[in-house]
């Protein structure tokens, strides 16, 4: 008993409450957007555990390493917006993917060692990285209605589950509406267990192929969304609950588990923001300096989806098509908000804002290259043209 009560001093059942929450958040909040990624580039089911697991793994190790060595919480998440990216598309199969990632990768980790890389990537206009993004983002959450259009009876209730959880916690409403779809979807009979057999989990290896489409239409653009997305916020979320992040080791640790598990078809893991927010306050424990066992605890339990993949992805699968598109669309719709607010931050770049997202939003695809890399040079040149012009006119 002694040794009971010593391991509940030591790991307080707040800690294990604040990782065990911020996992299910992680995990039930963004989960259906991973799979329409691996949908996108023609992942079996098997390569789609594997690309589970393999993020689950990456994720668990760095936020344990990082934790411990650091002594704080720093919590890893796989990346959203790189996920809506990558399902957003066309003609790039999972060789081609499995490559850019590896590029992705390598950026990050260059990144972390070499300080003017960070500079160069700091110096592209946030208004237009956030436009790329909410190009990408939108064609997931006008989704939604589309299937409203088709399944009126299960994205209707779901909306409204969504729309009334958020005014509680904004945090719980996509988690709301996915235990609201997954209810509706067995009591309707809307749900159907696959006839192709899931093992409980799995890794499966990609031979990938370095395909300069796929690396500058997705591998770029996959690792400026991350940084732009989901990294700079993430160290934000640290700094906001006073703590110091070791800004390069996370780059570092980050870029290299993403690096060794993009053979499995892990796209991308980085800082979380949300999922961190939840094991940084003091709610996770009164004492600062005792919250990087939150981290430690979280790693474990991606852990442990990391063994049990092919099983939780079985039940998600089980789902209506509906169910999931729904899902992913309403998860984006607090970072399409977002990424929409900063693209109309500046009144300077406003335009050029706006020719990034609409590029991003189209389908356009020049050489094989997808709309994201096109978003980034079309408002990028836009930019250049107005500070060109700009000159000429102080000069006459």
């Amino acid at each position: 008993m002694e040794a009971v009560w010593r391991l509940r001093s030591r790991w307080p059942m707040s800690i294990v409450f604040s990782a065990l929450v911020a996992v299910f958040v992680g995990f039930a909040a963004s989960v259906a957007v991973v799979l329409a990624a691996a949908q996108a580039v023609g992942a079996t089911p098997a390569q789609t555990v594997s690309w589970i697991a393999g993020l689950a793994i990456a994720k668990g190790l760095a936020s344990i390493w990082l934790s411990w060595r650091h002594r704080m919480p720093i919590i890893c998440a796989w990346s959203t917006p790189g996920a809506a990216l990558i399902a957003a598309t066309s003609g790039v199969d999972m060789a081609a993917a499995v490559g850019a990632f590896l590029l992705a990768a390598a950026l990050m980790m260059l990144t972390a060692a070499f300080r003017p890389l960070g500079a160069l990537i700091e110096r592209i206009p946030m208004p237009i990285a956030a436009a790329m993004l909410a190009g990408v983002i939108f064609r997931f959450v006008v989704a939604v209605f589309d299937e409203m259009r088709l399944s009126p009876g299960l994205v209707l209730p779901l909306l409204a589950v969504f729309l009334m959880a958020r005014l509680i916690n904004p945090f719980l409403g996509v988690i709301a509406a996915l235990g609201a779809g997954l209810a509706l979807s067995f009591a309707g009979g809307l749900a159907s267990w696959p006839s192709v057999g899931f093992a409980l989990t799995g890794l499966e290896f990609v031979t990938p192929r370095l395909d300069i489409a796929a690396m500058l239409g997705v591998g770029v653009p996959l690792y400026l969304v991350t940084m732009a997305a989901q990294n700079l916020p993430g160290f934000a979320v640290l700094r906001a609950a006073d703590f110091h992040p070791p800004v390069p080791s996370c780059l570092f640790v980050t870029g290299l588990t993403s690096l060794l598990t993009a053979p499995l078809g892990a796209h991308m893991v980085n800082m979380a923001a949300i999922s961190a927010s939840i094991c940084t306050g003091p709610d996770t424990h009164r004492d600062p300096a005792q919250r990087w066992k939150a981290g430690v605890v979280y790693g474990f339990a991606w852990l442990a989806i990391a063994a049990t993949a092919g099983l939780l992805l079985a039940l998600i699968v089980a789902m209506p098509k509906a169910l999931i598109v729904a899902v992913a669309g309403l998860g984006l719709v607090g970072s399409l908000t977002g990424a929409l607010g900063q693209a109309m931050s500046s009144d300077r770049d406003r335009f050029a804002a706006i020719v990034t997202f609409a590029v991003a939003a189209s389908s356009l695809s020049l050489f094989g290259v997808g709309s994201a890399f096109w978003s980034l040079v079309a408002g990028l040149g836009v930019l250049t043209l107005d500070a060109i012009a700009g000159r000429l006119r102080a000069r006459s």
